[in-house]
């Protein structure tokens, strides 16, 4: 098989043959990641190679940097699942996109023909749904990234997405066409923590104007959900986490009034649970929650009426509503620009994790 080193983005003679590129691997649990030549083999049946323009890190890769899940634990791998970019190439039946167009990538994927994907009460996929335990692709058990030395040793995926390269091969149920007119950079936060917040306030619980929203945890997901429930009218949004630096007393934006405070690190989601409305209150658990934790709460405590639900990527259909929340985006229903506070080259990818561990940035953007 043909290997080609593309230089300046897709040149359109890259379909077909291995691409050597650059890719952050991932060779121990939080051992710096090392910046190097990767193969990225052509995508198979039903899969779509993309280059990456830009990617942002999400606190789920600093989790899986970290290796907190030993079951999870696979290297080499590549890390990543916020980014944007155009498809190089696709596979064999892939009929929903094709080359040049703007794509970004879908963690959690709609594969469309299974019981959940037909049904418009849930986002769950029986098929393409995330999987942190997924390390190979599905169409022949293998990865599509190899080392580009004589070793030629496989690097494992992560969560069906791997953006940490400037080439990644994905299933084609995980990727979503965008207007190619939208800004790319931006488009980044719609692969995950953005998407997650608003909708975590627009799908799973529906914030109705007038609502009283608390949020327990201020990184990027966490202010989402607060810009998902001003966008929806929210009256009151109090805001708590543990970082001082985040402590922000009584600001008035858009006619909502805010409240951020500064707390102790205790059982968080039992102060959530209590913290709601006896009779209709709801809790919202979202993000990565390793195991064995449980639960914090007795059975009789969920007759009060207050409810426990979690929800994954804000219960949003990635290639059903994607396209269109996108372009709610951009025409400025939700806010973007303050998620973005640094952004640096691809090869300082350490520096923007320390960024993140720091709690000095809500989201990094890298760009190749």
């Amino acid at each position: 098989m043909e290997v080609v080193s593309p230089i300046n983005g897709c040149s359109g003679d890259t379909a077909g043959r291995v691409i050597i590129c650059k890719a952050a691997v991932a060779w121990g649990p939080g051992e710096p990641l090392v910046i190097e030549q990767v193969r990225v083999d052509p995508p198979q049946k039903m899969e779509v190679r993309v280059k990456i323009l830009f990617t942002s890190i999400c606190h789920t890769d600093l989790s899986a940097w970290k290796g907190e899940n030993e079951s999870q634990r696979a290297y080499p791998r590549i890390f990543g699942h916020e980014a944007a970019g155009i498809v190089e190439s696709v596979g064999e039946g892939v009929t929903e996109v094709a080359a040049g167009d703007h794509v970004i990538p879908l963690f959690h994927g709609e594969c469309g023909t299974c019981r959940c994907c037909k049904n418009p009460k849930t986002n769950a996929c029986e098929v393409m749904g995330v999987n942190p335990m997924k390390r190979t692709m599905t169409h022949d058990g293998k990865t599509r990234f190899t080392t580009a030395d004589e070793r030629r040793l496989p690097i494992f995926h992560f969560l069906n997405t791997s953006t940490f390269s400037e080439f990644t091969v994905l299933e084609s149920a995980c990727v979503v066409k965008i207007d190619s007119e939208a800004p790319m950079k931006k488009m980044t936060l719609l692969s995950c923590g953005l998407s997650t917040g608003v909708g975590a306030a627009w799908n799973t619980v529906n914030v109705e104007a007038g609502s009283t929203v608390a949020i327990f945890g201020l990184g990027a997901v966490g202010l989402a959900v607060a810009e998902g429930a001003r966008a929806r009218g929210a009256s009151k949004i109090i805001g708590v986490d543990i970082n001082p630096l985040k402590s922000i007393v009584e600001k008035t934006n858009g006619g909502v009034d805010y409240s951020f405070e500064c707390v102790g690190n205790g059982e968080i989601l039992r102060s959530a649970f209590l913290s709601t409305h006896i009779g209709w209150g709801t809790t919202v658990m979202l993000g990565v929650h390793t195991s064995p934790k449980m639960l914090p709460l007795h059975p009789m405590e969920l007759f009060s009426g207050r409810k426990v639900v979690a929800s994954v990527f804000g219960g949003f259909k990635g290639r059903t509503h994607m396209p269109q929340f996108a372009k709610q985006c951009i025409k400025g229903v939700v806010k973007l620009d303050e998620f973005i506070t640094h952004q640096l080259p691809f090869h300082e990818i350490n520096d923007a994790f320390q960024l993140l561990i720091d709690g000095k940035s809500l989201r990094c953007v890298l760009q190749f």
